[in-house]
């Protein structure tokens, strides 16, 4: 009876609410009692959802920073290799400016090898023997002469550089043509020039040149500028000591210079026999003669005088 009596109540109560708006008010009513309650059944779903997100959204974003980490290192190396490109390349044209004023043939090679030992200065090149490469060949980069080559391999050479204490070459002042023999000390850079005369006309400065004696390295070539002359009244010589214009520890990219490697002699007589050979041929070539023609030609015909 009691379930009878709830059904139809029930069943009422919803025909009424349905059908007429007399329950309305207390609907609005009975809202303001309810809404706590489903707002507090609501906590646990909201709480459950919030740290879902929260968790979520930290592993978002630790995976996204960790990408963008990785973005970050390829692109520094990818800036990293463009500058040292960039770098190359102002090398590279450097050199060719350099080989371009060059009179003699030369070959562009690279640096492959620097000697571990401290109190050797050498390189080691990626041309040899197979590429014209001989011994006493001298190397010089953007700025001016490094030294020579000393052993010459099938692909590979090594080269004794200026600064070398084994090493020495003879050079002049550019401003007033003063000889001198300078010397390697051991250090990547300093030269010292031997047996310079306390009172030689020689100052800070100066630009040292190859001389071209002793038919090893062609003359004009820059070799080192003077930064330091001390002269002692007590010694017969100064010490001169110069900075090599080339950079020894800084270049990979030299060049090898073909040089005329004949005496003066030897290319007086080449001109001569050149000279005589372009002699004869002019010599010996057909030469057209003109014949005379042999047409006769025939005089108008007199009238006999009467």
């Amino acid at each position: 009876m009691r379930l009878l009596v709830f059904t139809g109540l029930s069943i009422s109560l919803m025909v009424t609410d349905a059908r007429l708006d007399t329950l309305k008010p207390l609907r609005a009513q009975m809202s303001l009692i309810v809404a706590p309650l489903y707002w507090l059944a609501g906590v646990p779903g909201r709480a459950w959802d919030a740290a879902t997100e929260q968790f979520s959204s930290r592993s978002e974003l630790l995976a996204e920073n960790e990408k963008l980490k990785a973005e970050m290192l390829l692109l520094q190396r990818r800036l990293q290799k463009l500058a040292a490109l960039t770098e190359q390349n102002v090398r590279l044209r450097e050199l060719l400016n350099s080989a371009a004023l060059v009179d003699d043939k030369v070959l562009v090679a690279e640096l492959i090898g620097v000697d571990p030992n401290p109190y050797t200065h050498r390189l080691v090149i990626d041309k040899g023997e197979q590429d014209g490469v001989f011994l006493g060949q001298p190397v010089l980069d953007a700025r001016g002469l490094m030294g020579q080559v000393v052993e010459v391999m099938p692909y590979t050479a090594r080269v004794l550089l200026l600064t070398d204490t084994t090493h020495s070459i003879p050079v002049q002042v550019n401003r007033n043509g003063l000889r001198a023999i300078a010397s390697g000390t051991g250090y990547p850079d300093r030269l010292e020039l031997r047996y310079v005369a306390d009172t030689a006309d020689i100052r800070e400065g100066d630009l040292l040149v190859s001389s071209g004696l002793g038919q090893r390295f062609p003359a004009g070539y820059p070799v080192a500028t003077v930064t330091e002359v001390i002269r002692d009244t007590g010694q017969p010589f100064a010490v001169v000591r110069a900075i090599p214009t080339a950079a020894l520890n800084r270049s990979r990219y030299l060049l090898l210079v073909f040089s005329d490697r004949r005496t003066p002699e030897e290319r007086a007589t080449d001109s001569a026999l050149a000279q005589k050979h372009v002699d004869h041929q002019q010599t010996a070539a057909p030469v057209t003669e003109v014949k005379p023609s042999t047409e006769k030609k025939t005089e108008p015909r007199r009238k006999p005088v009467e």
